[in-house]
């Protein structure tokens, strides 16, 4: 599928989403958070990218952006999809019941850069120990040197 067909049909449906051209891939897809559940019902049940290959999140500071890499076998070809949530409220809908694999991947970035995924079935850390009260992939994160350590550096 060439990016203007894709761009053709999504916008048709989904007048607030903007697709562009990217790469060798059917393009990338900037979305609204609101229609994340039905943008991806209709890539999977309409347009066959049947596979959810990633997600992942960047702190912008301001805002957070989470991204989604969409694969379809019967085309072989990626599409790339991203939103973005303001950091004051980094709320979005699970993924989950539209594809199952989700369900790691928004542990991963809700762990490490505070997405909350609401109505996520499992939300608990899977790198870090229980109880652990920081996103260490958050721009703000500050590594603190233990008390009494002393750090040498020496020329090489």
């Amino acid at each position: 599928m060439e990016g203007e067909e894709l761009s053709r049909r999504l916008v048709g449906k989904f007048p607030a989403v903007v697709v562009e051209p990217f790469r060798e891939t059917a393009g990338r897809v900037r979305f609204p958070p609101e229609i994340l559940l039905d943008l991806f019902r209709e890539m999977r049940d309409g347009l066959g990218f049947d596979h959810l290959g990633q997600v992942g999140a960047i702190d912008w500071v301001e805002e957070r952006e989470v991204f989604y890499t969409l694969w379809s076998d019967r085309e072989k070809q990626y599409v790339f999809l991203s939103t973005r949530v303001p950091a004051s409220a980094p709320h979005l809908e699970s993924l989950t019941p539209v594809f199952s694999s989700a369900n790691w991947h928004e542990r991963e970035a809700w762990e490490l850069v505070g997405i909350e995924f609401d109505h996520h079935p499992d939300l608990r850390p899977l790198l870090t120990p229980t109880g652990y009260e920081f996103h260490p992939l958050l721009r703000s994160f500050q590594l603190h040197e233990p008390e009494g350590l002393e750090v040498k550096v020496r020329d090489v």
